[in-house]
């Protein structure tokens, strides 16, 4: 179906950051497949793991046990600070699974008509229901009526949750990511997501946070929430856990451990053998290679070098970001600006319009971090000259 606006270019093979194409010309990923390449391309651990196991097996879906899903799933809650997983296919399925769990929840507390309190700007799925929980009104065109049971605020502003909270007693949790991806790499602040975790423990709500692109050691930490030291009671996971095979999970803990029982949700794929094998191989990388630390001094890396070589027109931009999770907000559309770095061997994004995005493989080495930023910086420096004699 005609559903992607694909860029006229595609690819044969890769390794490490780089990638090459059908016509031979090599690129350096600065996308990582969106968030997923966690481990670049060509990873021989990874490449080693996968095939090992689908010499062995590869699927025989959860009427039975699954061993290696088990393994997972004790790891991730243990990274975590949680208490159980449930294993899917993507960031939607995941979200999707938290809001059947926030549901539900609201059901055995009460509340029959729960609420769950979404973020501006926040993008949680395609599928109906984290449809109606993501802001994008782009993405939501001709998909009317979406579910109801959403109430959305604007993000980082705690007045606006406690007049919420007054407006609407039907709320049980709350959905919202620590790092805004697809909404233009907005950091939330610390100080915001205590008094988030006090609120949800005064009112028995669950906070319940999307880390499918900031999760997996992305921004220098397993989860970005990490960086506030504080422990949701839900985390939706996938994007970077398998390392480009496709593996997502919804993890709980606290008030929402053991709120999804037998019957109430379940999936055909989701946390089969070669998919946590490959998530397993993806998380014993991070650990043995250093990546959480590797990727906050790549990402500050990256930063340094960007805030000053933009220095002339620092008035005009904004850079944020954690890690290895970075946008340079422009204040006009810039999408070009992805033809342009493609153009000389450079894969990058541009989200919300304005919003330069940063999110190359953990491994990204030094010259690799160093290069990237300065050729960004150089195409945004000839990209807003370019502009102001223009207009």
């Amino acid at each position: 179906m005609n559903t992607y606006s694909r860029q006229p270019i595609g690819f044969t093979h890769g390794n490490g950051v780089w990638l090459w194409s059908t016509e031979g010309k090599k690129y350096l990923d600065g996308l990582a497949g969106i968030a997923v390449n966690t481990l670049g391309h060509n990873h021989p651990r990874l490449v080693k793991a996968i095939c090992e196991q689908a010499g062995q097996l590869i699927h025989t879906s959860n009427l039975y046990e699954v061993p290696l899903q088990q393994k997972l799933a004790q790891r991730l809650c243990k990274l975590s600070g949680l208490q159980e997983a449930f294993f899917c296919n993507s960031g939607a399925e995941a979200n999707e699974a938290a809001i059947k769990l926030a549901r539900r929840f609201g059901h055995l507390n009460g509340e029959p008509n729960a609420k769950i309190l979404v973020m501006e700007r926040a993008w949680h799925g395609r599928t109906i229901a984290t449809l109606a929980a993501t802001d994008s009104p782009k993405a939501k065109e001709g998909f009317g009526s979406l579910p109801s049971g959403f109430v959305r605020v604007p993000y980082n502003d705690w007045d606006a949750i406690q007049a919420a909270q007054s407006e609407h007693p039907e709320i049980k949790a709350i959905l919202l990511e620590v790092l805004q991806g697809e909404g233009g790499i907005h950091v939330a602040e610390t100080e915001y997501l205590h008094q988030i975790r006090a609120l949800s423990n005064t009112k028995n709500w669950l906070m319940m946070i999307d880390e499918v692109q900031s999760g997996i050691a992305r921004t220098g930490q397993w989860f970005g929430f990490q960086h506030a030291k504080i422990i949701p009671d839900v985390i939706t996971l996938a994007k970077g856990l398998g390392s480009g095979v496709p593996i997502a999970a919804c993890l709980a803990g606290g008030k929402a451990y053991q709120v999804l029982t037998p019957g109430s949700h379940g999936t055909t794929f989701g946390g089969g053998p070669l998919v946590c094998t490959a998530a397993l191989a993806t998380l014993d990388a991070i650990e043995q290679e250093n990546l959480l630390v590797h990727a906050l001094e790549m990402g500050d890396l990256i930063k340094k070098i960007l805030t000053t070589r933009l220095q002339p027109i620092q008035n005009q931009i904004t850079i944020r970001g954690i890690g290895l999770m970075l946008g340079i907000q422009l204040p006009v559309a810039c999408a070009e600006l992805v033809t342009l770095a493609r153009e000389r061997g450079y894969l990058i994004n541009v989200t919300r319009e304005k919003v330069v995005r940063l999110l190359p493989p953990l491994i990204i080495n030094t010259n690799e971090a160093s290069d990237l930023a300065e050729t960004v910086a150089a195409l945004i420096l000839e990209f807003m000259q370019k502009r102001s004699s223009t207009s």
